[in-house]
This record gives C-alpha cells, structure tokens and sequence, in this order.
C-alpha cells in the first residue's frame, strides 16, 4: 500500500489544492490582494501538485519524498491561514483537510509529525503580517468554501471505501488459506479440528452420532523416494480429489499431515461410513498412474465413531489413528474398526 503513495495521492492533492484555490481566491478577491498572492496562490493550487509527484516519482525513494510532500503540505496551509488574514471557514476547512489527508494515507502519526511545520507556517507568516485578522466569513466566500467541503470528502471517502472493500477482499483470501490446503483443496487441519470439535460437542450435548476416519496412504516414502516429490504431489492431489467425490454432502474432509487424511462424519453411522470408506479405499486401488504404470498406490483406513469416553479431539482421533495402524500392521490397504480389521485385496 505505502508504495503507491506518490500515486494515491497525486489525484487528492490535485483535487484539494485545486478546490481550495477557490475558496482561497475568493478571500483574496475579497480582500483586494496584491499580484504577488495571485501568484503564490498559482503555484500552490495548480503548479506544486505536479512539482510535488515528479519530485516523488523520480525520487529513488518515492515513499519517503511523498513523506516530504506531505510534510510541505501542511506548512502550506500553515503560511495561508494568515495570509488569508485568518478568515474563519476557510482557514479552518484548510487546517482540516490537510490533517485529514495525512491520516487518509495510513502512515502512522504522520498528521502529528505535520503539525509542527504547520503551525511554524503559521507563526512565522503571522509574524511578518502582524497576524493582520478578519476572521468574518461572508457569504461569498461560503460558497466558495462549498465544494471543497463537500467533493473533497466525498472523494476521500470513497477512495477510502474502496480501500476497505480491497482489504476485506484480503481478508476474505487470507481466511480461505488458513482453511483450504493448497496443494490437495481439502480442509486444513486446524480447521478441520474445529469442524471436528463442534460434531463432538453436539454428539456429547443430543447423542448425534458421528464417525471420523483417518486415512494414510501405504509406503508413500517409498514412492516420494523412488519417483520424486512431484509425483508425490501428484498422487496427493488425485487421492484427494478421490475424497472429495465420495464426501461430497456427506461430511468434511481434511489434510491431517503429509500423506494422511481425515474425514468427518456427523450424523453418519459407522455402516454408512464403512461404504464410504470401502468406496474411496477401492477407488485408490485402481488410481491409473500416467507417470509411473507399474506403481500402485494403496490406502490404510482406521474409524473410531464418537463417544461418550471421548471426552476432546485428541482422544477421538488417538481411537481412529490406533485403528489406522492396526489396518497397517495387518497387511495394509485396509480398514480397521476400533478392533475390526476388514481385510482387502492387496496389489504389488
């Protein structure tokens, strides 16, 4: 964000300086001013907004000349309000929106680090006109204060807005990444446990029955070892897509950690989640392998359904994890039931 500061607010600063030039030459055309403030009045409402971005743009640090900018911004103002001989509305709404402006960019206390240039503006400018004062607004140069007040901060605000609508977008983003793992698409583990927590939760509140599998595919070592991680990624990804189908309105499926798998069940029982697994774990069996025919990827799968003697997370999935190695100490491609093991064809 800060890197595009000379950009974001080039388009302000033309608008500003240009909407208070008006209300600023109104007090000046009121007052009979000198040529010499017409001129000064140029420079600051038309000239130094272009001066202001390519002293910034060209800079090797941009971020730090729009600090600069910024900073001269505000000593601007601070010579003006007296040269405008301290005429209330405009001398307010410039000290205003310069201050504004400087909290609009989102650098930190940077309005407060303008405030001495500003009121040194200020002072030293008073005291060469002998802080001359006539602090009554007229009409006339009401309305020319009108549309600074009012496009500028309606330009702000929805530059603003706009602002907030791209962080929200990140928000929105950053939140899916911390629930969706990239590489597979299914739930990550930390938020796969909180799925998981809740089911517990209302299985232990109304008896709703639930069943979690853990899911871990067989000698996957070997096979990263023998082809490469990028065929090992591979396989993650179809295996995963294999779940996906299968879960697909009934449960929540997540990456538990490397090549193992987690699958949520709520109101499922434990037949049900038996056909669910015999399907995906047969599926997997006959996953083609473009990349390496002779290779055969297998599955080992433990259940463990929800219980009153599971009283967290940890114990219920210790129950499915003990069940998952007893499908692996028993042949493998498998699927273990806290204490059953159904024995499958296994293929070399």
């Amino acid at each position: 964000m800060f890197a595009r500061l000379p950009w974001r607010t080039y388009r302000y600063r033309i608008l500003g300086m240009g909407l208070g030039g008006v209300c600023m030459g109104a007090v000046l055309l009121e007052n009979e001013a000198p040529l010499a403030l017409w001129l000064l009045l140029l420079f600051t409402s038309v000239i130094w907004p272009h001066i202001a971005f390519q002293l910034a743009s060209r800079s090797a640090s941009p971020y730090r000349a729009e600090i600069r900018n910024l900073l001269l911004d505000s000593a601007q103002v601070g010579i003006w309000v007296p040269l405008l001989q301290f005429n209330l509305l405009p001398s307010v709404l410039l000290l205003t929106v310069v201050t504004v402006d400087k909290i609009n960019t989102g650098v930190p206390r940077l309005w407060l680090w303008s405030l001495p240039g500003m009121l040194g503006g200020l002072l030293l400018t008073g005291l060469a006109t002998g802080f001359a004062a006539q602090p009554t607004t007229s009409m006339w140069v009401i309305a020319a204060s009108l549309p600074m007040l009012m496009i500028h901060t309606i330009a702000v605000s929805l530059g603003s807005n706009r602002l907030v609508h791209r962080i929200q977008d990140k928000n929105r983003q950053l939140d899916r990444l911390s629930r969706i793992d990239v590489l597979t698409g299914l739930h990550t583990r930390r938020h796969w446990q909180d799925l998981a927590r809740r089911a517990l939760a209302r299985h232990r509140e109304d008896s709703t029955p639930a069943m979690l599998l853990m899911l871990d595919l067989d000698n996957f070592k070997t096979c990263n070892d023998r082809h490469g991680h990028a065929f090992g990624d591979e396989v993650l990804r179809s295996v995963a897509g294999i779940i996906r189908t299968h879960m697909a309105g009934m449960g929540e499926a997540g990456r538990y950690g490397g090549d193992e798998f987690t699958l949520l069940l709520p109101g499922r029982q434990k037949q049900e989640a038996m056909r669910i697994a015999e399907s995906i774990r047969a599926e997997v069996e006959s996953l083609p392998l473009s990349a390496a025919p002779d290779t055969r990827v297998s599955i080992s799968i433990g259940m463990a359904a929800a219980s009153g003697e599971c009283a967290t997370l940890e114990q219920w999935v210790e129950r499915a994890d003990t069940a998952l190695y007893r499908a692996k100490h028993s042949g493998r491609n498998r699927i273990a039931v806290q204490g059953t093991v159904l024995a499958a064809s296994c293929r070399d």
